[in-house]
């Protein structure tokens, strides 16, 4: 059997191994970030929605942050549990219950937020403005080629 060497790597192989050792690289440093503020990224992801969205559909969250059905209903008692959020129902829809950001969550966010925000401006402060923009067109275009294929 033949044996291949590194320098038969085709380069989308490259590209993709690549890309997945830079995202997970990016993403424990923004773990570790957001564990620094006492939530975990889920928690953080739900917090940072209601801040910058307003109250949501609880069963709308999970679509807008990427995470399962079933663990947003754990996820939102935590953060109820701590005071940061509470549910509220739909006065034309009573089936319908929304999580609403609290004064105490949006004390909060308003404390970490832009410390969690200049820790991203560090770790992408690495590439240049033009290479950023560069890194964003080229990112959107392989996610929609994917998207409809």
């Amino acid at each position: 059997m033949e044996q291949h060497n590194n320098t038969d790597h085709d380069s989308s192989l490259k590209s993709f191994i690549v890309l997945s050792r830079a995202y997970h690289a990016v993403e424990e440093k923004i773990r570790e970030d957001i564990r620094t503020y006492g939530l975990n990224p889920t928690e953080f992801a739900v917090l940072e929605l209601l801040y910058h969205k307003g109250e949501q559909p609880i069963q709308q969250i999970g679509k807008k942050i990427l995470l399962a059905s079933g663990s947003i209903t754990y996820v939102v008692d935590k953060l109820e549990g701590k005071k940061l959020l509470q549910r509220v129902r739909c006065p034309k829809d009573r089936r319908v219950i929304y999580a609403d950001i609290t004064n105490g969550g949006e004390k909060l966010m308003d404390e970490i937020f832009p410390k969690h925000q200049a820790t991203i401006q560090d770790i992408f402060g690495e590439l240049s403005k033009n290479e950023q923009k560069t890194l964003i067109i080229l990112l959107k275009r392989l996610g929609l080629s994917l998207k409809y294929s």
